[in-house]
């Protein structure tokens, strides 16, 4: 018998390779993506690619979407409750298991296993401790393309923001920079790979700076808990053709 699973979806790398490693899983049968959005600006959260995009990954995908729909910046209550409501309803409709894309952070990990126990929805981690440099090998052995939508200003310049991922991309990390951007160091959007039944075409828009203050903890984009009291971030704006 197969688990139902939902695909927390964020749109990019770790999640890409996440989603084409469960889908060969046989215990799980994903049937849905789920993504944080930022309902002011349409945008995935903290990831600022536009829902326009998003949509056109599920379609590529062949997978139903659900969004958490959220205020630009929200509160920890605002964001849990906001995700809650969509995790219960996913419940109801006979989800038993949520498939998350983290490598190695210990406190998130268990922040998500902590609050979706409380719906009876049990956590997957496909990447779990695997060591980034061999994530990295294997999703561009496997024909993922990506490119950098959003960079950390506290690891990376603005000369990272827009570049492809590939080789030359990784050579160019600064030491103590993951290469996975596991730490918040970078997020990128994916638009190709075998998870996909087409490339999702884009154009490079402008790129932009914003500075937020630090959440209490994290949310589902993936940036870290123990982040800086404030944070500055280049985002790479992208534009459906």
């Amino acid at each position: 018998m197969q688990h139902k699973a939902y695909m927390n979806w964020s749109g990019g790398k770790d999640s890409s390779l996440c989603l084409h490693k469960i889908l060969q899983d046989e215990r799980y049968s994903v049937d849905s993506l789920l993504t944080s959005v930022n309902a002011a600006h349409d945008r995935i959260s903290m990831h600022g690619v536009r829902r326009e995009l998003l949509n056109e990954q599920a379609r590529s995908i062949g997978l139903p979407l659900h969004t958490i729909e959220l205020p630009e910046q929200p509160g920890m209550q605002e964001y849990e409750q906001a995700m809650m409501q969509q995790v219960t309803a996913l419940k109801a409709a006979g989800y038993t298991n949520a498939v998350f894309g983290d490598i190695f952070l210990e406190d998130l990990k268990i922040y998500r296993e902590q609050k979706l126990a409380t719906a009876d929805i049990r956590c997957v981690f496909p990447l779990w401790k695997i060591p980034t440099q061999h994530l990295m090998n294997e999703f561009l052995a496997l024909g993922f393309k990506a490119i950098i939508v959003c960079v950390n200003e506290k690891f990376l310049d603005r000369s990272f923001c827009g570049r492809l991922i590939n080789d030359s991309f990784v050579r160019d990390l600064p030491p103590g920079v993951d290469v996975c951007g596991e730490n918040g160091e970078y997020h990128s959007f994916v638009f190709d790979g075998p998870i996909f039944n087409y490339p999702i075409p884009y154009t490079k828009g402008e790129i932009v700076y914003r500075h937020y203050g630090a959440p209490q903890t994290s949310d589902n984009s993936c940036n870290p808990m123990d982040q800086p009291s404030t944070y500055g971030f280049y985002f790479c704006d992208l534009l459906k053709p």
